[in-house]
Order: structure tokens, then C-alpha cells, then sequence
């Protein structure tokens, strides 16, 4: 009698602890005497029909890659027009490889074809989800973290904290990018583990569309209240979100503007800490004080890290139970973990019903965890337009109170 097949694929970016759920996801479904195939090149070679992409993979093939990062499997996006036009030869193409159940392994644009694929083979292809992200957009039960991101930030406050070394000897300030999409998780979480001078994410900003200029006097307000202090140096964590807050028009001003395989704006490839250090130095030297300010990105560089313990053990939970739902019986839906306990989310429930896609979590700017961030940051507060205090900052920014006031206070709104 022939074996059922479990197809894996993989889609979108990548995040540390892939290999982990393709491992335990192998293991446990050829222990239930499965055959597992791993879609090599990810939804591209599904589109084109490609059935050699299809590899086997065995106990041997995958026991040890779950410490790991990258994927042995690769990964890929592509266009909506190719997904639409295209989707038929991914539906042949699953029926040729006789694949009874399908694993995804994904962001939302994955997680938005595991759900149209669940819902055209009707019934003949039983599905799930893994959920994945560094930026931890994701809406998850009890407010979990999606996988990825821990070893994301992880690696991300050790980078960061060499630059916070350097900025103190040298006497200079670093503007850092991260990754995140529309999200600040990513940013917020690096800045409050590796006490960075201010961190701004765009959640922050309730308004639908802001200025380059708001989130550049924002920074600046932040590097006079060091002067004002005795502090020539500090470090400036930027969430790459905070570009899509900014009209495109003003943005293409000052940056070409790529996009992606889906159409979206490549927010990682704007040289948005490039941007703001110009416009702060500016600024600043107009007045006579003079500052170096470094510009650096990171997030290619946290993608592929291999996983700290956190995301291996997450991963390997997620894989078994991906493989146990469906082998229950389970199909259309999410496989996630909730206070220790695999818990499946239907694919209705992860859906935002007014897109159709999946619902995106944003930083809460009114919980305790963002104000815990904010209050170990160093920028202008209410308090420091009070008498005493802001002839102090006017001083440093050498310009007078009322100049101060004109140029400052609004931040505060």
C-alpha cells in the first residue's frame, strides 16, 4: 500500500527556526508512516509546475538541522498577477506529487495561500500553517511571539550594543533601521533590551501620514537633550515602519523607491536613518553645533541567524504539532502554542474579514511593556519645557527659549 505524502513549503522571508519546524514536522509524520516530500524553491517552483522540485526527505536528511538557520528548502514570493494566473499548475502540480496533507511555512502572503489552496482542492489536500516573522506582526494567542523573532532580536541587540560602544568612544551618534514592515516589535524590543537612547517605531505617530521633518526634530530633540546633559553620543533605533507612515511623494525625494514580488514598498531598501541623519545634521550645524551621525541597517543580518534555544524549541513544538492536526483529521488552519498547549486557529478566525488577509498586531502604544520602553528613553517630555529646565535645552540647541518652544514643543501634541 502506498504511503500518503506531506508536502512542506516554504514562503516569504526568511526567519531563524525554519529548519527546526521542517525537522520535527519530517520526523514525526515518517514515524506515523508517512512520506514526506519539501517543496525545494518554495511557491515559484509550485507555479511553474515543477514536480522535480519535489524532495524526499528522510530522518537522516533533516535530524540535525533544527539548530540551524536558513532553510534547506529555500524560499519564495512572487507577484499576485503569477499567483492568480498561475495558481491552477500549483493545484496540478500537488495532485501529480499524490500530496494528501501540506504543511506551509509562512508570513501572511503564505498564509493567504495555504488558505486558498485548503479552499479549492476541496477536501482533497488538508492543509496548516506555521506561522513566521521576525517583525512578530502576527496576531497569536496569549500574545505570543511568533518564531524568529526572539533570535532576531537577539542578534540584534549584539550588534547594537557594539555600535552603543563605538558611539561612546568616538563621541558620535548612530541612527540604526530595523526590519518590522508597519510593525515596531522588532525595533522596540532590540532598543529596551539594549538600552538605546530613544527608539521610534511608527505606532507611535497616530496620525495617518506624518513628515520626514517631525520624525528628524523627534531624533534631534532627543540628541540636544544629551548635549544639555554632558552627552555627545547616543544611539537612535528606527523602525523601518516608520517610512510607510511618510507620503510616498516626499519620500521618493529623497530615495528611489523600489517594491517587491507582492507589490509593496521594499521599506528595508529606503535608506531611511540616511535620510534623517542628513536632514538632523543640517539642522543641527545651521546653529553651529556640530555632529557626526553614522547611518546603518540591519535585518538581512538577522534573517538566517541560527535560532537561539528560544526558537528551537518553539519550532520543534510547532512541526510536531502541525503534523498531529492534520493526522487528527485537521485542515484549514494555524497551528500555534498557548501556554504550553498546541492550539490550532482556523484560518476564518486569523483572517481579517474586511481584507481577507491575515490581521496584523501592532505595538500597543497604551500597554505597560511600550511604556516601560518610553520611559527609559532619552527625548523631550512635558517636563522639559518647564521653566528651568528648558533654558537649559534652548542653550544647547543655541537658540532661545522662545525659538526652543517654536521649533520643539509641538512634539509634544
Amino acid at each position: 500500500m502506498k504511503k500518503e505524502v506531506v508536502a512542506i513549503v516554504v514562503g516569504g522571508g526568511p526567519a531563524p527556526g525554519i529548519n527546526g519546524v521542517i525537522s520535527a514536522a519530517t520526523i514525526e509524520a515518517i514515524n506515523e508512516g508517512k512520506e514526506v516530500i519539501g517543496i525545494f524553491g518554495g511557491f515559484k517552483s509550485l507555479f511553474a509546475g515543477d514536480k522535480k522540485s519535489a524532495i524526499p526527505l528522510t530522518i537522516e536528511d533533516v535530524s540535525r538541522i533544527h539548530t540551524t538557520g536558513g532553510s534547506i528548502l529555500r524560499t519564495s514570493r512572487d507577484t499576485a498577477e503569477v499567483a492568480k494566473t498561475r495558481f491552477p499548475v500549483l493545484l496540478q502540480t500537488l495532485k501529480a506529487l499524490k500530496v494528501r496533507y501540506l504543511i506551509t511555512i509562512g508570513g501572511d502572503g503564505t498564509a493567504f495561500m495555504a488558505r486558498w489552496i485548503e479552499r479549492e482542492s476541496r477536501g482533497k489536500v488538508s492543509v496548516v500553517h506555521v506561522p513566521k516573522t521576525i517583525d512578530n506582526d502576527l496576531t497569536l494567542p496569549g500574545g505570543r511571539s511568533s518564531f524568529g523573532y526572539h533570535t532576531a532580536r537577539h542578534w540584534g541587540v549584539e550588534i547594537v550594543k557594539n555600535i552603543m560602544e563605538d558611539a561612546r568612544t568616538t563621541g558620535r551618534w548612530y541612527f540604526i533601521s530595523t526590519m518590522g514592515r508597519n510593525a515596531g516589535h522588532l525595533a522596540l524590543g532590540i532598543g529596551k533590551a539594549v538600552g538605546a537612547t530613544i527608539t521610534v517605531i511608527p505606532e507611535e505617530f497616530t496620525e495617518q501620514k506624518i513628515g520626514l521633518q517631525k520624525i528628524a526634530d523627534v531624533l534631534e530633540g532627543s540628541i540636544i537633550k544629551r548635549l544639555a546633559h554632558g552627552r555627545d553620543h547616543g544611539i537612535a533605533v528606527l523602525a523601518e515602519g516608520i517610512s510607510a507612515k511618510v507620503d510616498e511623494k516626499e519620500l521618493s525625494a529623497c530615495d528611489e523607491i523600489r517594491h517587491d514580488e507582492v507589490g509593496r514598498v521594499r521599506l528595508s531598501e529606503i535608506q531611511l536613518g540616511r535620510i534623517l541623519s542628513d536632514m538632523v545634521k543640517k539642522s543641527l550645524a545651521a546653529r553651529g553645533v556640530q555632529m557626526t551621525i553614522v547611518h546603518k541597517t540591519i535585518g538581512y543580518e538577522l534573517r538566517a541567524a541560527d535560532p537561539v534555544p528560544y526558537d528551537i524549541e518553539y519550532t520543534r513544538d510547532l512541526g510536531y504539532g502541525a503534523v498531529r492536526f492534520l493526522l487528527s483529521g485537521g485542515t484549514g488552519s494555524m497551528i500555534t502554542l498557548d501556554e504550553g498547549r498546541l492550539r490550532p486557529v482556523s484560518f476564518v478566525e486569523m483572517a481579517d474579514p474586511a481584507t481577507g488577509k491575515t490581521k496584523v498586531r501592532l505595538v500597543d502604544i497604551k500597554s505597560e511593556a511600550y511604556e516601560v520602553g518610553r520611559k527609559y528613553m532619552i527625548r523631550l517630555e512635558k517636563e522639559d519645557f518647564s521653566p528651568g529646565n528648558v533654558e537649559l535645552l534652548a542653550k544647547a540647541a543655541k537658540l532661545s527659549v522662545p525659538e526652543f518652544r517654536k521649533r520643539f514643543e509641538y512634539l509634544l501634541n
